[in-house]
């Protein structure tokens, strides 16, 4: 039977899916129709087929890297997505699909290692299953501002103590974290992490995994609803718009999903450029209330002077190197200290990468690799206020 060049082009467009077993019973059989009497379309999708086959859910991580994304491009490309995930959204896309990545590999044996999950006061040590639980923990933030059911089940208080692993037999046993004063900022974290982790305590990892897995999805189908992204999440401590949410719970992602890989002696891949460019313009517009509580713990200057000193309307110069290249201003004396004047006192050169590990309380801030000039003491302060922006 002939067809037109329009239905031809109709049918290939097809083949993506149909290489990933997501085609339609009705137009599966009108392409394989196809494919016995089109050269061209059967070559195309022996190769595709053959390319789905390595996406199988039991395959090593050291599978090609790029083959996955190609053949998703090739799709989209093709027939574009029913709901597409706006900008904002696609770094959580890509990091809680990594992290799944890392988890659907591990074996018995490596569900009970400990990972370390340092910030700014202490360091948690949580098996991976625990690391889920308070990822959910937190991400249900965005579910409740987005109508979605809360994974947090309700019940009397629980124990912030849950959420960390005693050592094992012959283990020492890790300095004790700093842990948040009760009804501190963090208070709410803590407590939901401590209710997931209670809830989930007696499911196998992998059962802990698909709940995780599932809310992701749910969010990110949740976020392609509301391409704008002005939904207010109250974080508890904070409410920012559902667009910084997203690019939020992606830097968390990320950086739980490498301490766990670190853990589980994995490779894990950094950040698309793009996404860690958010990543880091997230970071960068929050200093400001890092450099503030800073300095509501500095010790109180010369009779007269405020804690940290004048206020003159200061900005700092940073700028980002690597593959999240960017240059920003930061103000240093906050937002009340009338409009910034003459050039950045000073200015800082960090690696992007080295920039969010500082902001996850994963560097020492005294150590940190950083290309410095103009006002010393400033870039000093902004380098110590940066890791405030981690929790727990």
């Amino acid at each position: 039977m002939t067809i037109t060049e329009e239905q031809h082009e109709a049918l290939r467009s097809l083949l993506g899916a149909w290489a990933l077993g997501a085609c339609p019973h009705r137009e599966a059989a009108e392409l394989e129709r196809h494919l016995a009497a089109c050269p061209g379309c059967a070559a195309e999708a022996a190769r595709l087929r053959e390319a789905a086959g390595w996406l199988s859910a039991d395959e090593p991580l050291d599978q090609p890297g790029a083959l996955r994304q190609q053949v998703i491009d090739w799709c989209l490309a093709r027939r574009p997505a029913e709901l597409p995930v706006p900008g904002w959204g696609a770094p959580y896309t890509a990091e809680t699909a990594k992290l799944d990545s890392l988890l659907r590999d591990l074996g018995p044996e490596e569900w009970q290692e400990v990972a370390e999950l340092p910030w700014h006061g202490g360091t948690d040590r949580l098996r991976p299953a625990e690391v889920l639980c308070h990822l959910a923990a937190v991400d249900g933030y965005l579910a409740r501002a987005l109508g979605l059911p809360d994974p947090v089940p309700g019940g009397p208080p629980v124990a912030a103590a849950a959420r960390r692993v005693p050592p094992q037999d012959g283990e020492p046993a890790p300095p004790a974290p700093r842990v948040p004063p009760q009804g501190g900022p963090w208070a709410g974290i803590t407590e939901r992490t401590a209710r997931m982790i209670a809830e989930q305590s007696g499911l196998p990892p992998q059962s802990v995994r698909a709940r995780w897995r599932r809310l992701t999805h749910e969010l990110v189908r949740s976020a392609a609803l509301a391409p704008q992204g002005n939904t207010p999440v109250d974080f508890g401590f904070a409410t920012v718009p559902l667009r910084d949410a997203f690019v939020d719970r992606a830097f968390e992602c990320y950086v739980h999903g490498e301490d766990v890989a670190r853990a589980v002696a994995y490779p894990y891949d950094p950040p698309a450029p793009q996404h860690l460019r958010q990543m880091v313009d997230l970071a960068v517009r929050m200093l400001p209330l890092a450099l503030a509580g800073l300095r509501a713990t500095a010790p109180a200057g010369p009779a007269g002077e405020p804690r940290g000193g004048a206020r003159q309307g200061r900005r700092l110069r940073l700028v980002i190197d690597g593959p999240a290249s960017g240059e920003w201003l930061i103000p240093l004396d906050g937002p009340e200290s009338g409009p910034p004047g003459g050039e950045p006192v000073a200015s800082m050169v960090l690696d992007g990468l080295e920039f969010c590990q500082l902001a996850a309380a994963h560097r020492d801030p005294d150590r940190v690799p950083v290309g410095e000039h103009g006002d010393r003491a400033a870039i000093r302060e902004v380098l110590r206020a940066t890791p405030l922006l981690s929790r727990p």
